[in-house]
């Protein structure tokens, strides 16, 4: 009975399958417990203590066996197993608002953009620098230059737009003296409207850009050192390019002189040979001096095209005479596939001639004894194509894109065996694009290069600047091999009595 007592007072230990009684239960036989003591006192105030003592203790004792009475008929209930997701929500923590879990700091705005309040991830560190943003303060830290833009955009949030991005700066107190005063923030902004669909709140989500901000500041600066080193150059080279010429050409005159014995016989064949090289070393010079010049103009604008119909065959033919010379002095042949119905072109003649020259050239000084050197023109549409291949060293795969740039050189200073400065390609390159045409090489090392330029034959690219069309070049032999049907526009004498005209012809190109 005692333990039945202790149980239904809860004080008793219980077995595992048992339940503890209601709180109703416990609660009365607790206080019939404290009636023990308390009966007899209170009933010793109206009767003797000899007969309040049995009667307190009497009555006591009889409420104590009906609640026990009472706990013993009450049917036993197994207490309900809780759910996995019951368990799961009675251990999961506090809840929290969803924008906390946004990186950066997360405002809402009201209509009017003041902040009401403020959450994100990062929002201890980045309060940690920033003023208190609520209401107003967010907006009064913001660069005074870049308020404009973040209320703009509120507005257009009001106007029913649906999201918005602005790019912003926040003030930043001091904190260090080499610190930035202000934080590049980039401001991803959503609309949040009620049920007539205005606007009634906004959600910004403002992230740290400092670090992007620097670099697009770095990149931009870096860029503008490039431009100006590449103006410098360009002037640099324009000015030597004048300064050159004039002292070469007294040395090219004087030569002329002394060479032609207008003032007395020279006295020895040696003083003749040195005078000839005097001559051939300034005639290469200058011709190196025009280069650059040329090169220069077009990188500052300033080369000016006259376009006007020419025979194509006519220009073809003179590049073959300039340069027949010195191919067959290398051991290397020179031809050409011209179709007789090529009929004329508009471009200027010049720029085409010293494209042709140029190429040529490249292709006799890169291609050893017994190549071939091909010069092919073509009409596709209305375009001319002009090619020149050659069966060379070739060009490696990964150099390719690099020709055409200014100086650029296959080999380095030490490994090559070519002379030249680098500018001839870089020429061509341009020359073409001016005409609104179009540059491209297919090379193979140990097999041979080729190159064609596709410029527009009715002179369209030169009028209308801009409009330029790239296409592919036509499909020519690769390697070139001489055909049975291939035409030579110039084959030197086998005498050389050509030889002094082909060599005052090389020096005045």
């Amino acid at each position: 009975m005692a333990a039945r007592l202790g149980a239904v007072a809860g004080v008793a230990g219980m077995g595992a399958a048992q339940e503890r009684p209601s709180a109703p239960l416990r609660a009365t036989t607790l206080a019939l417990l404290a009636a023990v003591p308390g009966l007899p006192l209170a009933f010793s105030t109206v009767m003797p203590a000899s007969a309040a003592l049995p009667a307190g203790v009497a009555l006591a004792g009889a409420g104590a066996l009906l609640a026990a009475a009472v706990t013993a008929a009450r049917p036993h209930r197994p207490a309900p197993q809780k759910t996995f997701a019951e368990a799961l929500a009675e251990a999961a923590p506090s809840p929290v608002s969803p924008y906390d879990l946004f990186a950066g700091l997360v405002t809402l705005h009201d209509a009017r953009g003041l902040v009401t309040a403020v959450h994100g991830r990062d929002r201890a560190d980045m309060l940690s620098w920033m003023r208190d943003p609520m209401g107003r303060g967010y907006l009064d830290q913001i660069h005074v230059s870049d308020r404009l833009g973040f209320v703009a955009a509120i507005d257009r949030l009001r106007q029913g737009a649906a999201r918005e991005t602005v790019d912003i700066r926040i003030d930043r107190p001091r904190l260090e003296s080499d610190a930035e005063q202000f934080v590049h923030m980039r401001v991803e902004m959503t609309a949040m409207a009620d049920a007539e669909g205005a606007l009634a709140a906004v959600v910004a989500q403002s992230r740290d850009m400092s670090e992007e901000a620097r670099l697009k500041g770095e990149n931009a600066r870096k860029a503008a050192e490039a431009e100006t080193a590449n103006d410098a150059k360009t002037r640099f080279l324009a000015a030597v390019s004048h300064e050159l010429r004039t002292p070469l050409n007294a040395i090219l005159g004087f030569s002329d002189i002394l060479a032609g014995e207008y003032f007395g016989r020279l006295e020895n064949d040696r003083q003749r040979e040195y005078v000839a090289l005097i001559h051939q070393s300034g005639s290469h010079l200058l011709s190196v001096v025009n280069t650059m010049l040329d090169v220069s103009k077009i990188e500052a604008g300033r080369y000016e095209l006259l376009p006007e119909p020419f025979v194509v065959a006519d220009s073809v033919r003179a590049c073959e005479q300039m340069l027949g010379l010195q191919a067959r002095d290398k051991g290397i042949k020179l031809t050409s596939r011209v179709p007789r119905a090529l009929g004329e072109a508009v471009a200027d003649q010049r720029a085409i001639q010293q494209v042709l020259i140029n190429l040529v050239g490249n292709a006799i000084k890169f291609t050893d004894r017994g190549g071939i050197v091909t010069i092919d023109a073509a009409r596709e549409g209305r375009d001319l194509i002009l090619t020149v291949s050659d069966t060379g060293i070739g060009i490696p795969a990964d150099k390719l894109e690099l020709i055409g740039q200014p100086f650029m050189q296959v080999q380095n200073e030490y490994t090559r065996k070519y002379e030249g400065t680098g500018l001839g390609l870089s020429l061509v390159k341009g020359l073409v694009a001016l005409h609104g045409g179009s540059f491209t090489i297919t090379s193979r090392p140990g097999e041979g290069t080729v190159i064609a330029v596709r410029v527009p034959a009715d002179g369209s690219g030169v009028v209308h600047d801009g409009d330029h069309r790239v296409a592919a070049p036509s499909t020519v032999e690769f390697p070139p091999r001489l055909a049975a049907d291939m035409k030579t526009v110039y084959q030197p004498s086998l005498d050389g009595k050509d030889t002094q005209d082909e060599r005052a012809r090389q020096k005045t190109a």
